[in-house]
């Protein structure tokens, strides 16, 4: 599953610059986890990184992204590949 941050976030800054896809960003109001980006660390670290650090404890799965672990590796794999694009044959 991805993560989510609920409204109880208080924009300390300090869930971004941990998340090793980049799926964080800062809203509107509050900062943001893009579920099509967050993988729960899968491929980089044990347990998330942004639940790790978050001192009011405001990253919860998001219960609209169920994935499995398997689908959270594919995601891994699909997003290292955007990422680090095999070069051409010539």
């Amino acid at each position: 599953m991805a993560l989510i941050i609920t409204d109880e976030c208080i924009n300390c800054d300090v869930c971004e610059p941990e998340c090793p896809n980049a799926a964080i960003y800062l809203g509107q109001e509050i900062y943001e986890i893009d579920p099509h980006k967050c993988t729960e660390c899968v491929g980089h670290f044990a347990e998330p990184q942004c639940v790790q650090v978050c001192p009011v404890a405001c990253i919860p799965v998001n219960p609209l992204f169920a994935e499995s672990r398997e689908i959270l590796w594919q995601k891994y794999r699909r997003l290292q590949l955007e990422l680090n694009p095999t070069p051409a044959a010539e």
